[in-house]
């Protein structure tokens, strides 16, 4: 069986980045297929409209919508579409809304899967350019590659793929219901402490970016204000990108890197040891 994941991305965040290609690292995967449909940088209704018109066609076994703050009207309007076409929805996103809009998605028949450390970009015209922007996003994936925050997402997915590969549709199928903090992103990716130390700092410095982001770009007036509280915030983010690349020389250094690479069935494999097989 060919179990088949769409994914729709609205907007961006790191997450929606690498979501399906985490599932499928050498595209070598047989028992999976994904599917993928964008509305660029906008979360306008129409162009939301598209995406799930464009994704029901494929008729996936279950579908992710991955978009930044999943309480909008777009990316709310696209998982419930996409529920009333009878498509079981996992909802990726980060952490910036009000504690009472995400009981009501933790409450909801939705699978969900919160980013508490991808954090908002600082986007004030002063100050983001594109070479920023991506310089930001690419310092953003390595802190959620390192600290482990990309792999718990894979494998919560992973197991939503083995349910369907186990007969299970619909209604059936359970759902993630993650919340990804500093405790559960560094669970099982470190054997040195201090290695673990650095990961956890880089986590909580990258989820902390989030609200200094948010100050400068929606609570200060004033670019001279402004600017230096957004410039901040990256400055925060490449801090972290550096306590991630001294975790992972740690674990380098003692040959402890650990290693999941799928089979080409989806099974999981693991190693440790650089020059060894994963078992």
């Amino acid at each position: 069986m060919v179990v088949k994941v769409g994914v729709a991305k609205l907007g961006n965040i790191a997450s929606g980045v690498m979501v399906e290609l985490l599932l499928d690292e050498r595209a070598d995967r047989q028992d999976m297929q994904t599917f993928m449909a964008t509305s660029g940088t906008k979360l306008e209704v129409e162009d939301v409209d598209r995406v799930v018109s464009t994704l029901v066609a494929y008729k996936p076994d279950f579908a992710i919508v991955v978009s930044p703050n999943g309480v909008l009207p777009g990316p709310t309007g696209a998982r419930e579409a996409l529920a009333a076409a009878g498509i079981p929805v996992i909802v990726i996103t980060d952490d910036v809304t009000t504690k009472k809009e995400w009981a009501d998605l933790k409450e909801s028949k939705f699978g969900y899967i919160i980013q508490k450390a991808d954090a908002m970009i600082g986007a004030r015209r002063e100050f983001l350019d594109p070479v920023e922007m991506a310089d930001y996003n690419g310092n953003l994936i390595k802190v959620l590659t390192v600290t482990g925050a990309y792999r718990k997402m894979q494998l919560a997915i992973d197991a939503v793929i083995d349910q369907v590969k186990a007969g299970k549709k619909g209604a059936e199928i359970e759902l993630p219901k993650l919340v990804v903090t500093s405790d559960k992103a560094i669970k099982d990716e470190f054997t040195n402490p201090y290695a673990l130390a650095k990961a956890r700092a880089a986590f909580e410095i990258a989820a902390a970016v989030a609200m200094v982001n948010v100050k400068g770009c929606f609570m200060t007036k004033g670019f001279e204000n402004y600017v230096p509280i957004v410039a901040s915030a990256h400055e925060m983010m490449r801090a972290a990108v550096h306590l991630c690349d001294e975790a992972r020389e740690i674990e380098k250094g003692i040959d402890a890197v650990i290693r999941r690479p799928h089979k080409n069935d989806g099974t999981l494999v693991s190693k440790t040891a650089l020059i060894s097989k994963p078992e």
